[in-house]
């Protein structure tokens, strides 16, 4: 065991105060970052390894304090050496919303339900002190789709008529977005904890990248889940609760926030498709090819929001109809 452990760790734990303590490697994400439970007695804390130059822990640093200073649920920093790409947390235990679900998915409701409060709550507030979400980062993300999903399979398409699309129906998002909101951009069941067997004592992770952005964008995350499928009623349901608890629950407000919403989900979907082929073919992943599926049945059912039509356009002209009807299609993984 401790001939695996990453040069740096016994020494950083000595200085933060938890030497001696039992070091548990945790399942990695799709990112570099590596986990480890530390357990000394009763006590118990994760360590974080996010290593130069593939990570850099300061976003997580910078956001995590943000959020706990905004009244959010992130884990408290116990140690830190950045620089280092080490970093102490609290320790939410065990219970991770997607995991609770598939084992217990009566509480679907209630779970989603507390999810909604922390994005309620972010609305509320002005946005935080970071990058904004604007259209080229839109555009850089839609970018991933053509990038590697398309020569992945097999496909020339054409890439100047696709951002121009993606021009066209970010426009008024980007117009409704305004100085936006804090976005923590990977918000969905895998990323929320259940602390102290509560349904509603929700703990957040995996925020590092949180930018200023579209409050449609996190729900999307959270309800347009690539790793769990989220019932249709279960996102319709949260969906008119978010717009209630926000004073759009109806009229030109509703109509607005749902095209928004459409657009972002496809938006997102595509990008996550891009991502998850780049994470095989670059990175040596091809577990998340299983997903895309999942992915891509939200996209075509975003697709059919008239929001979208310069956008559906492109799909119906440069992706063929047996891969669309395929998922995406199978790259023999």
């Amino acid at each position: 065991m401790i001939a695996t452990l990453p040069e740096g760790l016994l020494p950083f734990i000595e200085t933060a105060g938890w030497g001696g303590a039992h070091v548990d490697p945790l399942p990695g994400d799709a990112s570099f970052r590596r986990y480890f439970r530390l357990s000394r007695g009763e006590a118990r804390a994760m360590l974080m390894h996010a290593p130069p130059p593939h990570e850099d822990p300061a976003p997580f640093l910078h956001a995590a304090q943000w959020l706990a200073d905004n009244g959010l649920r992130a884990p408290r920093i116990l140690a830190q050496q950045a620089e280092q790409g080490w970093v102490l947390l609290e320790d939410f235990g065990d219970d991770r919303v997607r995991d609770w679900l598939d084992a217990r998915p009566q509480d679907e409701t209630a779970i989603y339900e507390a999810a909604l409060a922390p994005l309620i709550a972010l609305g509320k507030l002005p946005a935080g002190p970071f990058p904004p979400y604007d259209l080229a980062v839109y555009r850089r993300e839609v970018g991933l789709l053509t990038q590697w999903y398309a020569p992945a399979a097999g496909l020339t398409v054409d890439s100047p008529a696709y951002f121009a699309a993606w021009d066209d129906v970010l426009a008024p998002v980007l117009a409704h977005q305004g100085a936006g909101i804090t976005v923590l951009r990977d918000y969905h069941a895998e990323n929320i904890m259940l602390l102290g067997g509560s349904l509603v004592t929700q703990g957040l992770l995996d925020f590092q990248d949180a930018l200023a952005g579209h409050p449609a964008y996190d729900l999307v995350s959270l309800l347009q889940d690539a790793r769990r499928d989220v019932p249709v009623a279960t996102e319709a349901a949260m969906l008119d609760r978010y717009l209630a608890e926000t004073g759009a629950a109806s009229g030109q407000a509703r109509e607005t926030f749902l095209a928004d919403y459409a657009v972002l989900g496809a938006q997102r979907n595509a990008k996550i498709v891009g991502i998850f082929v780049r994470l095989w073919q670059r990175d040596g992943k091809p577990r998340y090819l299983s997903l895309i599926p999942r992915v891509w049945a939200l996209l075509e059912r975003d697709l059919r929001h008239p929001a979208l039509a310069p956008v559906a356009a492109w799909f119906d002209t440069n992706i063929p109809a047996d891969l669309r009807a395929a998922g995406g299609g199978s790259f023999g993984v």
